[in-house]
């Protein structure tokens, strides 16, 4: 008998017809001998009007506490779970649904992006033992205090992740409504192949590059506790791809995936003092306002002044900008900020760039080939990023893809 615990998206539960047909594939797999905890997420749609009713009760979402958004938006998996347990027990199986908090699901308390801190796992054990299949609330768990707190976007995915360590399961499985992880996205990449399996690394790599199919801070974790995941289609019962430890063989395979990201923001300070400290006071002021940056390229310096280049997401850019203005005075007199919005982030990864010379050169000349100006240039061990413009990352996936032997030639 083996412990699994499987997760359900919002897709995967958005109906009572797929409610149903996710009741009867999680009951088929515990009547094949396994013992199974699974995470639902609300219904699609739900979690999106639980927002729009604060937003018709409080006239913005920002008059909202914190505290009673986390109240308001852990229902849409309670409802989930309820039902699916529901449909279980009329099928004659044996479910139990618990929320976070009753799964022992600790948190650090803070509200709408709180992070597991803990896991105490005995009430899903005893009902495990007891021969229930547990349906468990993805999303939330409970602050120190008691409070209900949620784990922001894709909390599903960790929560799943996290209480896979937690049980010691076997197998995580993430049921999606796609078929696996793909070489690229494949409504852009027509010719994109399902990658059997993949490690953390490139996993990680791929989600933080703009794949959507998993939440980076997922893959974190499962690497950290050694979770191997399966991202699956709950429409069908074919096998998806594997996400695990690296292993020797998974080095032949130079480029495993190609991620893009579209709607990214350039911004370039103009004319900073070359001294210690510049840098600081610029990513500093930017920390301070919660914007995430991602490349960064500086200049060398050759008349005591450079220019710092780094890109943002497009949402971001006013208040990046309003930050930065509001500290320019102090990184000196002559200091400009230029902005360049509709840019998008183009990278290759895989484990086999380690052992392998001539990606960076291969990927820069195929796009100069299909006519496509690179803009910024950031590289790691396992992935080369580019920016180029938004009109032009799609031409650009499908060229790099191609020239590095990705295309599923039997695609149609």
């Amino acid at each position: 008998m083996s412990l699994i615990v499987q997760k359900y998206g919002g897709t995967s539960v958005g109906s009572a017809e797929r409610i149903r047909n996710v009741a009867r594939r999680i009951l088929d797999s515990h009547e094949a001998g396994d013992q199974i905890v699974a995470v639902v997420s609300a219904m699609s749609g739900v979690t999106n009007r639980l927002i729009e009713l604060s937003e018709e009760v409080t006239g913005k979402t920002q008059n909202a506490t914190e505290r009673e958004m986390d109240v308001l938006l852990s229902t849409g998996e309670q409802t989930t779970i309820a039902l699916i347990s529901m449909a279980i027990n009329s099928m004659g199986g044996k479910a139990v649904s618990l929320t976070g908090a009753q799964a022992g699901i600790q948190t650090d308390g803070v509200h709408t992006k709180a992070r597991i801190s803990n896991i105490t796992p005995d009430e899903v054990h005893r009902l495990l033992n007891d021969g229930n299949i547990v349906i468990l609330a993805g999303f939330q768990g409970r602050s120190p205090e008691g409070y209900i707190t949620t784990l922001g976007r894709g909390g599903s995915d960790l929560t799943a992740i996290a209480m896979a360590a937690a049980v010691d399961a076997e197998l995580c499985q993430i049921y999606t409504d796609v078929k696996g992880v793909y070489t690229c996205d494949p409504r852009v990449v027509k010719t994109a192949q399902k990658i059997e399996e993949i490690s953390y690394d490139e996993m990680l790599e791929m989600a933080s590059s703009g794949s959507k199919v998993m939440q980076s801070r997922s893959v974190e974790f499962a690497k950290k506790f050694g979770v191997r995941f399966e991202v699956r289609s709950s429409l069908n019962q074919q096998p998806g791809t594997l996400v695990l430890e690296e292993t020797m063989s998974m080095e032949s395979v130079v480029i495993r995936g190609i991620s893009l990201e579209r709607d990214q923001a350039k911004i370039t300070i103009e004319g900073v003092r070359d001294q210690p400290g510049t840098a600081a006071k610029v990513f500093t002021s930017i920390a301070g306002a919660n914007i995430i940056v991602d490349m960064i390229v500086q200049n060398v310096s050759k008349t005591g002044t450079t220019d710092i280049s780094f890109t943002v997401g497009q949402a971001d850019l006013a208040n990046a900008e309003k930050t930065l203005n509001a500290v320019l005075p102090d990184i000196g007199e002559d200091v400009s900020l230029v902005s360049q919005e509709g840019i998008a982030k183009l990278s290759v990864v895989g484990i086999g760039m380690r052992s392998h010379s001539g990606v960076a050169s291969q990927m820069f000349d195929t796009l100069s080939k299909a006519g496509i100006n690179i803009q910024m240039i950031s590289t790691s061990e396992i992935k080369i990023t580019v920016t180029v413009g938004n009109d032009e990352i799609d031409d650009a996936a499908r060229a790099v893809h191609s020239a590095f032997g990705l295309d599923d030639e039997s695609a149609d």
